[in-house]
């Protein structure tokens, strides 16, 4: 007798958050963790690898996939890293009329956007919220991996699209980068002194946010997570 959709999905959840609270899980360890057969497990994990919460790396273990982080980033919406972050950002396109954006790493190497306050310009950066950015080539991704910004924020133009130029500064309380901050602006409307002007601007922001984000304890970041 086929089993209910009930319990399938009950099973499918517990699947998932064994390999959410691993990390990164084989699939006979996820099986037996779980109490489900090998077969069983392995059913309902492709189906999740389908969908997009789970995937499977070099190894062939099984790890949260990037449905999962965006997710968490909706869910988070109302936690305190955005709450913290909203004032910077409001304040950051009233100073430039330019759309900001609040950033922190995912658990598959890149970054997400977590919240942004859209500019006010006619021609605009559109949300990007829950979308995830390569570390690679971004300005974000820059300070994410923790470069140090000689001027205290990385300017990056043609980074993930032609002719936009993103500034970003890291959020990093304790010396561990735990966000990025950064505005997003239309290459043609930003000149050498603007950029300037509005990187002193981004890092102003990202410092003032450290006064409210406590350390993190050695070995997690801001969600308890490990890092």
């Amino acid at each position: 007798m086929a089993e209910s959709s009930t319990r399938t999905v009950e099973r499918a959840l517990v699947l998932l958050g064994a390999v959410c609270d691993a990390g990164s899980i084989p699939l006979a360890d996820a099986a037996r963790e779980t109490g489900l057969s090998a077969s069983t497990a392995l059913r309902l994990l492709r189906t999740l690898e389908g969908t997009g919460f789970v995937r499977r790396d070099a190894a062939g273990a099984y790890r949260p996939g990037l449905r999962v982080v965006q997710l968490g980033v909706q869910a988070l919406a109302h936690e305190s890293l955005v709450s913290l972050a909203e004032p910077a950002l409001e304040r950051l396109v009233a100073l430039t009329g330019e759309s900001a954006y609040l950033s922190v790493p995912s658990h598959d190497g890149e970054g997400i956007y977590l919240a942004m306050r859209e500019g006010t310009h006619s021609v605009r950066h559109a949300s990007w919220v829950g979308r995830s950015i390569p570390l690679d080539g971004t300005a974000v991704g820059a300070v994410l991996r923790g470069e140090e910004p000689a001027a205290g924020f990385v300017v990056v133009r043609n980074g993930i699209e032609a002719d936009i130029t993103a500034i970003a500064a890291p959020v990093s309380p304790g010396g561990q980068v735990v966000a990025a901050i950064s505005v997003v602006i239309p290459s043609y409307r930003i000149t050498p002194a603007g950029t300037r002007r509005i990187g002193a601007l981004v890092a102003a922001e990202a410092d003032a946010l450290l006064a409210h984000i406590p350390s993190a304890p050695a070995g997690q970041d801001l969600t308890g997570e490990p890092a």
